[in-house]
């Protein structure tokens, strides 16, 4: 975000009245790119939409029943919620109540990195529960007691492990492993959509496998996918580096799976995937330990198809680099022309020609007008 938007939104607000906070605060800390940023205010709802009315800053009601507006910039969107504490709880939602105390609407929050604040004007941090000490250790941390705050939203558990894949070099924290191993069975409670979501974000982070591990030693893993070989995942992403390829979620989804196309369609269907999804992670599973000619296998299958059947099986894809799936020129009519009649001898003839054209590794026009001289001619050519 541009300087020049922190100051008018600041200015917008009010001194002293929001502050950034979560993520944007924890990725600045530590030298990253920040993605979404947020806010919390002093502010009611109603009062953050008529101050950024009153300075023109176009703004969204995005979750108004729960105080959060976002401003829209020119650097980017800001979420702005109000202070909260929850009333109640039952581990899939909360009711919350607006706050006017800072520590208040932190202690609600998942781990201590995730509730450091930062005024926008000093870029002071504000730190209730040692945020900034665990920042600096990489220890992933639940505030307060662990198995409260997993016993307040079941989804925390898999979003201790998502941030302990991300931030998590440093010692772990006992109390949190221990209070999700004893919870686990508690996400079987939560939406499919919501597991499949935080499983695949996991997935998609540069080396999950540790923690994957980590989570099938504690007995998370058995809940949320019972199929699961971590060791596959992370042979995959052994491969994966080694042949400079970047992470992709669904191809590790599909390396902790076994070689089977119904039970990858039903994990599909478990954790609420598209219905490309589903049909990748299915092509994926049809694997052999063998998966042939790579360029064979990607014009079959498009490019990613391929590149997850060779990962997966520890193939080389050095083939496909800098390769564009060629197109078959031979058209149906130009068999016609040559004698044969309309009908189903005709897309014979042109499957057996693409088989063999595909075969020899795509040659040109001349060669494919070879083939099917040799296909017209008969057994004997």
């Amino acid at each position: 975000m541009h300087r020049e938007d922190i100051a008018a939104l600041n200015a917008a607000l009010g001194e002293g009245q929001a502050r950034f906070v979560g993520g944007a605060v924890r990725d600045t800390l530590l030298g990253q790119p920040v993605k979404d940023i947020d806010m919390a205010t002093l502010l009611r709802p109603e009062e953050v939409i008529a101050r950024l009315d009153a300075a023109a800053i176009r703004n969204v009601p995005t979750g108004i029943d729960h105080g959060t507006v976002t401003a829209v910039l020119p650097g980017g969107p800001v979420e702005i919620t109000t202070l909260r504490h929850d009333v109640s709880t039952d581990g899939r939602r909360a009711t919350v109540a607006f706050a006017s105390d800072w520590q208040e609407d932190a202690a609600r929050r998942d781990f201590t990195i995730n509730a450091l604040y930062a005024d926008p004007a000093t870029g002071e941090i504000f730190d209730y529960f040692g945020g900034r000490a665990d920042l600096d250790k990489r220890c992933v941390r639940f505030i307060g007691d662990a198995r409260q705050r997993i016993r307040e939203d079941h989804l925390r558990i898999l979003r201790y492990f998502r941030f302990q894949a991300r931030f998590g070099t440093g010692p772990v924290d006992a109390e949190a492993e221990s209070a999700c191993s004893e919870l686990a069975a508690s996400l079987k409670g939560l939406s499919r959509e919501r597991v499949g979501m935080e499983t695949m974000n996991l997935l998609g982070l540069p080396d999950p496998a540790p923690t994957v591990q980590r989570m099938a030693d504690l007995g998370v893993l058995a809940v949320i996918l019972p199929e699961a070989d971590p060791q596959a995942l992370a042979a995959l992403i052994a491969h994966e580096k080694a042949q400079g390829v970047a992470p992709d979620p669904l191809r590790r989804l599909a390396a902790l799976l076994p070689a089977n196309v119904p039970l990858a369609e039903q994990v599909a269907a478990r954790f609420r995937l598209s219905g490309a999804q589903k049909k990748r992670l299915a092509t994926a599973a049809a694997r052999e330990d063998q998966p042939g000619d790579p360029r064979a296998l990607a014009y079959r299958l498009g490019t990613d198809g391929a590149l997850d059947r060779l990962l997966l099986a520890g193939a080389d894809i050095a083939p496909l680099e800098d390769w564009t799936i060629p197109t078959f020129p031979l058209k149906g009519g130009q068999i016609v022309a040559r004698g044969v009649g309309a009908g189903p001898e005709v897309a014979r003839i042109l499957h057996r020609v693409k088989d063999r054209w595909i075969a020899e590794g795509f040659p040109d026009e001349s060669r494919i007008a070879e083939l099917l001289d040799a296909e017209l001619a008969g057994p004997a050519a």
